[in-house]
């Protein structure tokens, strides 16, 4: 059965850097949402497509202060932030009884079938509860690449639910399908988009309402 994980994104820019506010800020959140929603806390380092620079000893210490304040439910990393680097975020985040979504974005190309596997299997690996890669294509055969890869990822490797996406226009077609080839879940748009491609909730909501009435995995 298609699943759909009821979470949604905030963005918190100007005061990032501020340990004490983001923390307040989730907790605001935690509160207003009751756990009715599924929180996950995400920085996005700007070499995997985000705004701001970040140290790696800084982007540790706030994904472990995120974790210890238990005011949400999974924090982002990135896999590929270095190997030492992200067994320690993941070791802080697991003891604070956190789960991790293992994270890679390739904004521009889509690799092999083969390297996507690799990619995926690297972060399940390492630790992270749900490994996610994201890819560019450039072309339809981009994104046959990325579900063909998901499949083989699904059916023969994980051990774990993995999330796999294709991004921008010609990815639209993997945000609405891609449960059907394996992955655990998708991103919708509330207002602002954060990744190329995504879809507003309430247009994904109804798309894939039609699919979970007749496709079972």
């Amino acid at each position: 059965m298609l699943r759909r994980d009821n979470a949604q994104s905030w963005e918190v820019q100007e005061d990032v850097f501020e340990i004490e506010k983001v923390l307040d800020t989730l907790k605001d959140l935690s509160l207003t949402l009751k756990k009715e929603i599924i929180l996950l806390f995400t920085f996005r380092t700007k070499k995997e497509g985000g705004e701001k620079e970040i140290s790696m000893k800084d982007y540790t210490e706030l994904n472990k202060a995120v974790a210890k304040s238990k005011n949400v439910d999974m924090i982002d990393v990135e896999i590929f932030s270095g190997d030492d680097i992200v067994k320690e975020n993941i070791k802080n985040i697991h003891e604070a009884e956190i789960l991790v979504i293992g994270s890679n974005h390739d904004f521009f190309k889509t690799p092999s079938k083969d390297d996507i596997i690799s990619r995926l299997l690297k972060a399940q690996e390492i630790g992270a509860d749900i490994p996610k890669i994201a890819v560019m294509p450039k072309t339809i055969e981009d994104v046959l690449i990325l579900l063909n890869a998901t499949s083989e990822m699904y059916d023969k490797y994980a051990n774990r639910p993995i999330v796999t996406m294709s991004m921008g226009a010609l990815g639209v077609i993997s945000r609405i399908s891609s449960e059907v080839f394996g992955s655990a879940m998708t991103f919708g748009a509330v207002g602002e988009v954060s990744a190329p491609g995504q879809i507003p909730v309430k247009d994904l909501s109804i798309i894939l309402n039609i699919l979970n009435k007749s496709f079972k995995r």
